[in-house]
């Protein structure tokens, strides 16, 4: 039994732990506040919004007691076959558990359970550092439970399991994602016996749903550098079950002295970078699939060397794919990753060539208002050690930036709205819905693009008068031979 260092103190004497040991005495339970609240406060990382606790009794009697303390009587969910119960109330959400000892089958990570001691309950929890409890008796209210040694592990920034870790995840493949994604967000190291025991037990992921991995994924690439989850991932070989897709990445091919970059750790050190400006995350999976294509475009033509030509696009078709795989959405947002890695070597080739209005005023029709979000991405690409080179890059995006800015201002063509209809066009000429008037409209859209014509109704709708003449249309409707 360890007394709480000071600094943790503050988040013990809270309301709703006052109120949680006051139904707790009245049902005559021990009760203990347990899991990621104690890890964070240890910390000092703050006060997470979901509190965990653990009575050595009936923890679903002790949810409906304190609700039934309270004037507004919050709603009890209980779910019978767990044995928990919960309720939002003091702005938290509050999830109750009778301590319980757990056993599996080997096809489901779902538990047999039958009551135990606080101690049971500690061991059957993921790592030590989430298996600490803080008491909220009266007798020793505000002390930390710790028999597998957590605060130790947090010290020296472990993940380790309280018990034998092929047993902890061979129990519930998920362990091995949460260890993963416990090492990035809070940048600790697996230990060596749990990191083998993912290793050995990587087949086992594939009992549990898509949805559940997706979900531990995104949380690994919000963290501060995913590149640590990530690079875990690979090295267990748990990404392989999941995600061969991002695996082809890796390996450098050398023919005759001709090498190209591992476009996996690329890929991972983009990633990084985006993720210091910014906490979208549709932005990073774009960042993470934007050289998805690579290994399929890959070829060495001499005396250029390797090249991935076409590889966006080649990626952007992936994309609908792999979303669909990992049971990530296909709606809007699989359609904002798509077109990030479609167009994501585009502000690339303005670089490297000479930066036409036309070239810009084509790249702010196709991102529209995403472009921020593509130039974000294209500055994260550059991955260079050169300095030189680096900032050479850098000072030529700032270019680019600058004549976005400019061309915008002028033109307006962030989610362009051609200023001429179909239905104008139709009216105009009456004539019915044909290939004449997609060839007015296409005209019309590549004489603003071009800079032939202003972006307004006025120049457009002159410009179609004129196109439609020399397809032999005239207002009206009368159709003029052409020969």
């Amino acid at each position: 039994m360890i007394v709480l260092p000071e600094n943790t103190q503050q988040y013990v004497n809270a309301t709703v732990f006052k109120e949680v040991a006051k139904a707790a005495k009245q049902l005559n339970l021990p009760v203990y506040v347990v899991g990621g609240y104690v890890r964070d406060c240890l910390l000092n990382r703050g006060a997470p919004k979901d509190l965990d606790f653990v009575t050595v009794g009936d923890g679903i009697a002790l949810a409906k007691k304190i609700s039934e303390n309270q004037k507004q009587k919050p709603k009890v969910a209980v779910f019978k076959n767990y044995g928990t119960a919960q309720l939002k109330h003091f702005g938290f959400d509050l999830e109750f558990v009778g301590a319980r000892k757990e056993s599996y089958q080997h096809n489901s990570r779902n538990p047999q359970v039958e009551n135990g001691s606080l101690e049971d309950d500690q061991k059957r929890r993921d790592f030590t550092i989430n298996a600490m409890a803080i008491s909220l008796n009266d007798n020793d209210f505000g002390q930390l439970l710790d028999p597998f040694n957590g605060i130790k592990d947090l010290q020296n920034k472990v993940i380790r399991t309280p018990q034998d870790p092929h047993v902890t995840f061979s129990d519930d493949p998920l362990r091995m994602m949460r260890a993963i994604r416990f090492a990035s967000q809070l940048e600790f190291k697996i230990n060596e016996d749990a990191l083998q025991a993912i290793y050995e037990n990587r087949k086992r992921i594939n009992i549990i749903s898509k949805e559940r991995i997706a979900d531990e994924l995104n949380k690994i690439l919000l963290s501060k550098k995913p590149s640590i989850g990530f690079a875990l991932l690979f090295k267990t070989e748990l990404l392989h079950e999941f995600f061969p897709e991002l695996v082809a990445l890796q390996g450098v091919d050398e023919v005759d002295g001709q090498v190209h970059k591992d476009n996996f750790y690329h890929t991972l050190k983009v990633v990084d970078n985006i993720s210091e400006n910014t906490q979208n995350l549709w932005l990073r999976w774009a960042a993470l699939l934007h050289d998805i294509g690579k290994p399929k475009t890959k070829k060495l033509i001499e005396p250029i060397g390797w090249t991935f030509r076409g590889h966006e696009f080649v990626g952007a078709k992936m994309v609908p794919k792999i979303f669909k795989n990992l049971k990530l959405p296909l709606n809007e947002k699989m359609k904002y990753v798509q077109k990030i890695v479609r167009l994501s070597s585009r502000p690339t080739a303005l670089v490297e060539d000479l930066v036409t209005d036309s070239a810009i005023r084509r790249l702010l029709f196709e991102a529209g208002e995403d472009v921020d979000d593509l130039m974000f991405l294209c500055e994260a690409d550059i991955t260079t050690k050169n300095a030189k080179r680096k900032n050479i890059y850098l000072k030529n995006f700032k270019e680019v930036r600058k004549k976005l800015q400019e061309v915008e201002e002028k033109d307006k063509l962030r989610n362009w709205q051609p200023p001429i209809s179909g239905e104008l066009i139709m009216k105009t000429f009456d004539i019915l819905p044909g290939k004449e008037v997609g060839l007015i409209k296409l005209a019309i859209r590549e004489g603003i693009l071009e800079g032939k014509i202003a972006n307004d109704y006025d120049a457009a709708y002159n410009f179609m008068l004129l196109k439609g003449s020399e397809l032999g249309l005239v207002q009206g409707g009368e159709k003029k031979d052409i020969k």
